[in-house]
This record gives structure tokens, sequence and C-alpha cells, in this order.
């Protein structure tokens, strides 16, 4: 039971920049259970995983559309989970979710692998 509330979504223009932040309701001595991923779901289509990260943060993984561009991290302190996105493109309009998966079984980026979601945060990209 992890409760997740992101925040950070909003407009921007195809080329700008954007962080979203999830806050996670657990202890900071156990938020490093859990793997972290952020997810998006653009309207008509399956939501699909774009970046993910272990618990402790060592290893990072992200779809391929976005290598280069997105960057994920956590602050277990604060149990907190970042995803900088920059060089936004239209098509990367969509409502973005944070996630929680006690484990992944090396597949961190399948959303089925992923229990516990936020409400999501709507993330529009204009050209």
């Amino acid at each position: 039971q992890v409760q997740l509330v992101e925040s950070g979504g909003g407009s921007v223009q195809a080329g700008g920049s954007l962080g979203l932040s999830c806050k996670v309701s657990v202890s900071e001595y156990t938020i490093i259970k859990y793997w972290m991923g952020w997810f998006r779901q653009a309207p008509g289509k399956e939501r699909e995983g774009v970046a993910a990260i272990s618990p402790d943060g060592g290893r990072t993984y992200y779809t391929d559309s976005v290598k280069g561009r997105f960057t994920i991290s956590r602050d277990n302190t604060l149990d907190t989970l970042y995803l900088q996105m920059n060089s936004l493109k239209p098509e990367g309009t969509a409502m973005s979710y944070c996630a929680a998966a006690v484990v992944t079984n090396n597949a961190p980026l399948l959303t089925s692998r992923y229990n516990s979601w936020g409400q999501g945060t709507q993330v529009t990209v204009s050209s």
C-alpha cells in the first residue's frame, strides 16, 4: 500500500522543458524497497513506460523515444521521485503517472509490474 501524488504538469511549447515530482507516502526507511517509474498515456493509446529507477537509484531505464531527453531521479530521504523532461515534443502530450513496484522481474518499464499508481498530472506540449 503506497500513496503517490504527482505534481509539476502543465503546458509548454515544443522544445521546452518541464519537471515532474512524485511524493511517496512511505518513510525514508522503506522507500528504498520500491522500484519507481514514470508512465504516460496519450488519448486513445495504451499506457507506456517512460523511465524507471531502482530502489537505490543505481540503475535507470528509459524507453527509446525519450533517451537523451529525459532524466529520472529519486531522493529517498525526501520520499520523492523526479522526472526532468527536456526537448519536449507534441507527441509527448499525455497524462503522466508515477508508480511503485516491489519487484519488476527484470522488466522495469512494463506497466503490469507496477501496482501502486498516482492520480496523474497532465503534460501538454504545443507546436
